[in-house]
């Protein structure tokens, strides 16, 4: 078996397949592990997620014995945990780091991945397991004169190891998504002067976070078995303040309490509040008008208030921010916005930024959080062929179909973990890597058992998968808008959503059935 990348995925698949017997080669493109948390080490980078959700629960005692130090961990922090990781499970073995993946060609006479790398490596297997992620394949800035400018630039999902000066510098940053409201609220204390260049502001709403809660970790590690089975049959993959079901039932006074009470208890929690909220425009609006007035009440200046106004789409359609203080970053005398919408970038000179408007912006540095190629860059890049000489994404031109999100039609033995038609980004991704990870290593030990070598889906089921999760998407408002979750066929308009958006405790739910069913919906050879 042939697993590839050794993030969070990575890591623990790798220790569940050896643990299960198999013959296990991970392949690393990076140093060391750490998958999107080793790559993404710029400044203020840390997980959306409460760490004690985000984190493994397949050995209570690791539970135990690791302690958190914030609600929300650092990413110095979480590479350290999945380093221990690492080293408690003697992982690092079975790895071939600073090793990309260029292709892989299915031999459909041996039942084996012919695997290459980028250094003219080729490793033969039987099953081939991507845990790429669906985040970390980054877009690459694609701005005229880029070349030409003389100070420096960075990407947050490529950022150095080796230190970055940029204390008392003239700094800008392109992009106002997670990644960005995050670098601006780090790097704007220390900036000479922060220019934030936006071309369509963000919901972000408050992570309050502060030292972790070491009551809450001893209650939750006296149950680890039964925090993971509470985990499984929740929407999200994680344990938050439980919904209020539909907002008909309250009153716009009461709806208005509940919206005070979970903006003070921070995070994602916001967006679970209304069981009607994500569908319905009306009290969507109510939501988002709610987070709107806390922008004007936080930021000093009207003019730059109204600009970080998010207003053209509804709350929850794009990734909703998760800040510790990005808002009144905008208060300081030493920070800047830029309306991208009103007056666009022309060029990168030699000195900075040249607006279409004609102002040119000296900076000494530039920082772009431009986000990823999402769920088909990473697969792309591996290269994989089947028989026919087709990639996975050939057969998506209408977007993508698979069965179950972990595999796809006309692909023996090629798993994608947590890929498109599962819950993906939409839930917690440490949480969806374990149990994919797990369902394909008992579907492995089933083969075995049977004397099977290769399993695909049907076409069939391939289709009843992609129509189901089509049909539970079709209502949703994240549809209807264009984010990276949306893929759109420009000759019809019409929009297929890429994430499985009937709930994590749905889809675990449906993969039980599955397994109980003998695994319906695969064929055996």
């Amino acid at each position: 078996m042939i697993v590839v990348g050794a993030g969070m995925g990575g890591i623990y698949a790798v220790h569940r397949f050896v643990s299960q017997g198999l013959s296990v080669l991970g392949l690393e493109g990076a140093p060391d592990v750490g998958g999107v948390w080793y790559h993404n080490a710029y400044p203020g980078a840390r997980v959306d997620i409460e760490s004690a959700n985000y984190c493994y629960f397949f050995d209570p005692e690791l539970y135990r014995e690791w302690k958190w130090s914030e609600r929300y961990a650092a990413q110095p922090e979480i590479l350290a945990y999945l380093n221990h990781v690492a080293d408690r499970y003697d992982v690092r073995r079975h790895i071939k780091f600073n090793t990309y993946m260029v292709s892989g060609q299915w031999e459909n006479e041996a039942n084996r991945y012919s695997v290459t790398t980028e250094a003219g490596e080729v490793f033969t297997a039987r099953y081939l397991v991507m845990t790429t992620g669906q985040l970390s394949k980054p877009r690459r800035p694609q701005f005229a004169g880029l070349d030409d400018f003389q100070g420096e630039w960075y990407q947050t999902s490529q950022w150095p190891h080796e230190p970055v000066e940029l204390d008392g510098k003239r700094i800008g940053v392109i992009g106002t998504g997670s990644s960005g409201v995050q670098v601006i609220t780090a790097v704007a204390p220390i900036a000479k002067h922060l220019t934030v260049f936006q071309r369509t502001p963000n919901y972000s709403v408050p992570a309050y976070n502060r030292a972790a809660d070491t009551r809450k970790h001893k209650r939750l590690a006296a149950d680890v078995e039964g925090v993971w089975k509470e985990i499984l049959e929740s929407p999200g993959g994680l344990i938050l303040p439980p919904g209020r079901g539909h907002s008909g039932q309250y009153t716009y006074e009461q709806i208005q309490q509940m919206l005070e009470e979970r903006w003070a208890f921070g995070g994602q929690s916001l967006l679970s509040l209304f069981s009607d909220q994500g569908v319905d425009p009306q009290v969507n609006e109510i939501v988002a008008q709610f987070v709107r007035e806390r922008v004007m009440d936080t930021v000093e200046d009207p003019k730059t208030a109204e600009t970080l106004v998010p207003d053209e789409y509804p709350i929850g359609v794009r990734r909703l921010c998760i800040d510790t203080g990005y808002y009144e970053t905008f208060n300081r005398p030493n920070v800047s916005l830029v309306d991208l919408k009103a007056d666009p970038i022309e060029r990168i000179t030699p000195q900075g930024i040249r607006l279409a408007g004609g102002e040119e912006i000296e900076l000494d540095v530039i920082v772009f959080a431009l986000g990823f190629n999402a769920f088909t860059g990473a697969l792309d890049e591996a290269g994989i062929r089947n028989e026919h000489g087709v990639s996975p994404s050939d057969n998506w031109s209408r977007g993508p179909r698979t069965f179950l999100g972990l595999t796809t039609t006309g692909f023996p033995n090629l798993f994608l973990v947590t890929g498109p038609g599962s819950p993906s980004v939409l839930a917690n991704m440490n949480v969806a890597n374990v149990q994919h990870i797990n369902f394909i290593g008992d579907l492995i030990d089933y083969m075995t058992n049977h004397g099977y070598q290769r399993v695909e889906p049907t076409i069939e089921a391939e289709t009843d998968w992609t129509e189901h999760a089509a049909s539970i998407a079709e209502p949703m408002l994240r549809r209807k808008h264009d984010n990276y979750m949306v893929h759109v066929n420009r000759d019809d308009d019409s929009r297929v959503f890429i994430p499985y958006a009937g709930g994590f405790n749905d889809y675990v739910a449906r993969v039980q059935e599955v397994v109980d069913d003998n695994y319906a919906g695969f064929i055996f050879k």
